[in-house]
């Protein structure tokens, strides 16, 4: 994978952008002006990443993932992730047929659900999800392969199908881990 330089990662113009981060040139990045991507972040090729987006320190999102924060926010907490082809929205138009779609039509015609999304700390997402608007990913959750997301979750659980549902309890031993990870590099912030 071909990363940005650290020189060229200023110039794109993020509103905050860390230390020890890398992106791929081949990520697209719409209104970076918007996004806030702390320390020892890694993103990897063929992403697109829109809108409001704030990353934590330690947060890797693996290749052709879609991070579409729009106006409302995608956050995500240290050490979180996502894998390979995950997408996260915060809008999504009503598919009833009450009203009409896409962004061809004015919003007047439409019904569109709108919410930030939230990943909080140690939330990992597994290939090929999807996590809807107004979604709040707990501490310590684990979504499993090919999950739907489009409700809140418990900490620490691990969630999978469609609609995703707790299937067991996620180990709370890597937070162990994490303390000597941290103690063992100053630079992070927790």
């Amino acid at each position: 994978m071909a990363y940005y330089t650290d020189i060229e990662l200023k110039e794109i113009g993020f509103k905050y952008i860390g230390s020890n981060v890398r992106i791929s040139k081949t990520t697209s990045i719409y209104n970076p002006e918007k996004m806030i991507i702390g320390d020892n972040c890694k993103i990897d090729d063929f992403c697109i990443l829109s809108g409001k987006i704030e990353l934590g320190n330690n947060i890797h999102i693996s290749v052709y993932c879609h991070v579409a924060g729009g106006d409302e926010g995608i956050y995500m907490e240290d050490f979180s992730g996502l894998s390979h082809y995950v997408n996260i929205f915060t809008r999504s138009d009503d598919y009833s047929g009450k009203f009409l779609t896409n962004p061809t039509v004015p919003d007047e015609y439409k019904n569109i659900k709108k919410g930030s999304v939230i990943i909080k700390k140690h939330g990992i997402i597994g290939c090929n999800s999807v996590i809807f608007p107004g979604v709040i990913i707990e501490e310590g959750v684990a979504v499993g392969a090919m999950s739907l997301v489009n409700k809140p979750t418990i900490p620490w659980k691990t969630y999978i199908g469609i609609p995703a549902k707790a299937v067991g309890e996620r180990s709370k031993e890597l937070l162990e881990l994490e303390k000597k990870y941290i103690q063992s590099n100053n630079h992070i912030r927790s």
